[in-house]
């Protein structure tokens, strides 16, 4: 099936690029309304409608924030010449009623189970049929529904709200088996086996140390250091970047990648930064090694959304 036509267009990165966030014009932190952390939920809103919402937010926010290196974002398609920004809107919209259910399906049930589990895998297969349905074939999303849709139910099950606490529950559930899962075939799969690497499935087991004990912990250290919203949001990335072993970028681009990519965004933080001169420069240096090498940290990503998420869901 031939993907959707919706390309973006390319702007040219500057080393002194501003990181543009969503609605940068409407919201002067860059901050969409949903994902200010600890907001609470709408009146009468169901808890599953807003965790949807929230994961949805998480997911446009990631595609939205810029200059993101190697990425999809407002800037151009970065390394993946099958994809744009509206494509990403596209197919995370599209995933609404995905996360729905599986807030939903964990609420039903009331308890980490492997019934839940099995109910998550099938709910998840659905989600990812209607993405490639909106993308034309095109994945874009599908470690995101991974790692989201466990944060989404394990928020729903109740209990401790922080985001320790729930990605510790996500983690519980990730380490039950689904017996209908398919066999993996995947990048990811295959990487991992060529590499050694985890991958998604090993961060979720453990519960996302990548997400709290990096992005999260620079996402509060760059804001409490004054920096703009975006800017927090793009060191978090970095901080992720800089520890992850990404199955995305070990497919593209081998063991060269993945050491360009972490070394990369551990400079741009030496620097200070992205919201520094100095570590703009430095990231302007990464998006251009990435996109020699055709490597993007697609893994990083999904987790940047994790990150935003367990951000905003931690006060409801």
């Amino acid at each position: 099936m031939k993907a959707l036509d919706l390309k973006a267009r390319a702007v040219p990165v500057g080393a002194g690029l501003p990181a543009i966030g969503p609605s940068a014009q409407t919201y002067s932190e860059g901050c969409r309304p949903g994902l200010i952390a600890g907001k609470p939920a709408p009146t009468g809103l169901a808890l599953a409608d807003h965790l949807a919402d929230l994961a949805v937010e998480a997911l446009l926010d990631e595609a939205d924030l810029s200059p993101k290196p190697g990425l999809v974002d407002r800037r151009s398609s970065g390394a993946h010449h099958d994809m744009s920004l509206a494509l990403m809107h596209a197919s995370a919209l599209a995933l609404w009623p995905c996360f729905k259910h599986m807030a939903q399906a964990a609420q039903q049930h009331g308890a980490i189970t492997p019934a839940l589990r099995t109910d998550l895998g099938r709910i998840g297969r659905e989600g990812e049929a209607a993405m490639l349905a909106t993308t034309g074939g095109v994945n874009t999303h599908r470690g995101a529904i991974w790692a989201l849709g466990l944060l989404v139910a394990a928020r729903a099950l109740g209990g401790q709200a922080d985001a320790r606490a729930v990605a510790s529950r996500a983690g519980r559930i990730a380490l039950l088996d689904d017996p209908a899962s398919p066999a993996q075939h995947s990048h990811g799969s295959q990487v991992r086996q060529r590499h050694g690497v985890g991958g998604a499935r090993e961060q979720a087991q453990l519960g996302f140390p990548a997400v709290i004990d990096h992005g999260l912990v620079q996402l509060h250290r760059s804001r409490a250091a004054g920096c703009s919203e975006p800017h927090a949001r793009l060191d978090a990335l970095l901080a992720i970047m800089a520890t992850l072993g990404d199955t995305c970028v070990l497919w593209r681009a081998g063991t060269e990648g993945l050491q360009t990519v972490q070394q990369g965004a551990r400079a741009v933080l030496a620097e200070g930064g992205s919201a520094t001169l100095a570590g703009r420069r430095q990231l302007r240096r990464l998006d251009a090694q990435l996109l020699q090498l055709n490597a993007s940290p697609g893994g990083a990503a999904d987790l940047l959304a994790a990150c935003l998420f367990l951000d905003a869901a931690g006060g409801l």
